[in-house]
């Protein structure tokens, strides 16, 4: 099939390594002009270059954090800026602190709301201008199944990502007159540096091994196994592509069947 993606334009945030990097490899395999994003600006122009080399395509670095309020509006500025214009987003962050509410704080929580919301209301709206131009636009924010099946020990992340989920859909309603889409992936556990850091800590408050806790959380998906990256890019990069044209307000879970819930 033809995704029909050859020379769109688009921006992954969080993208040098993990599931960001994932899609915003697909994207650039299918002929997009990416930019992608990371904090640290040496590693961000490392990866970029790496990625442009493998696929032959235009790739570039910027570098800013996505939980700061000033930055997501330049990030889309230089994309804008970069490419001449912006017809795909997808919006991702890192982690944010664990604990239970006994624990966490006030600013930790208020970090949490500008990692796992604010951050993608600022890129969106940052990016409104740029989108309504484009003819095949689309926006796809990477969530978490923590957002609909909470994870032990991520109070933060299972709180604040069930409300980017009424963001998605209410945008989805509100902007179909605009042609722009709105969906959302809730990946499932997949085989990223962030779920080994999870298990590690995991493995660590129950006495056991990193490979125990795996082999466990494995088990929960029917196949039995974790996702790879690239089965989590293959539905990203669907859902943003114009061969996805009629698919929006979709909170699409790619986790191996470990959400048992009909709804």
């Amino acid at each position: 099939m033809d995704l029909k993606l050859k020379n769109k334009i688009a921006l992954v945030t969080g993208s040098t390594k993990g599931l960001g990097y994932a899609a915003a490899l697909g994207l650039a395999k299918e002929g997009c002009k990416v930019a992608i994003n990371a904090r640290d600006e040496k590693t961000v122009k490392s990866v970029a270059e790496k990625l442009s080399k493998e696929t032959n395509t235009q790739v570039i670095g910027i570098s800013g954090d996505v939980s700061l309020p000033d930055v997501p509006a330049k990030l889309i500025e230089q994309t804008v800026n970069a490419f001449g214009g912006l017809d795909i987003l997808i919006t991702n962050t890192g982690g944010s602190a664990h604990g239970s509410i006994d624990v966490l704080d006030e600013e930790q929580w208020q970090k949490g709301i500008d990692l796992y919301l604010m951050s993608h209301v600022r890129l969106i709206k940052s990016a409104l201008p740029y989108l309504r131009k484009s003819d095949s636009a689309s926006v796809l924010t990477i969530n978490s199944i923590a957002a609909k099946q909470p994870i032990p020990s991520l109070l933060l992340s299972n709180s604040i990502r069930a409300g980017s989920l009424g963001l998605i859909k209410s945008l989805a309603l509100d902007h179909g007159k605009d042609g722009i889409r709105f969906n959302s992936i809730l990946p499932g556990w997949t085989s990223t540096e962030r779920v080994e850091e999870l298990l590690s800590a995991r493995a660590k408050a129950n006495n056991s091994t990193l490979e125990e806790e795996a082999k466990k959380q494995a088990n929960e998906s029917v196949f039995g196994r974790l996702a790879t990256p690239e089965e989590f890019a293959n539905a990203a990069v669907f859902l943003v592509s114009p061969a996805a044209s009629y698919v929006t307000g979709v909170m699409l879970t790619v986790d191996g069947g470990s959400y048992k819930a009909t709804i």
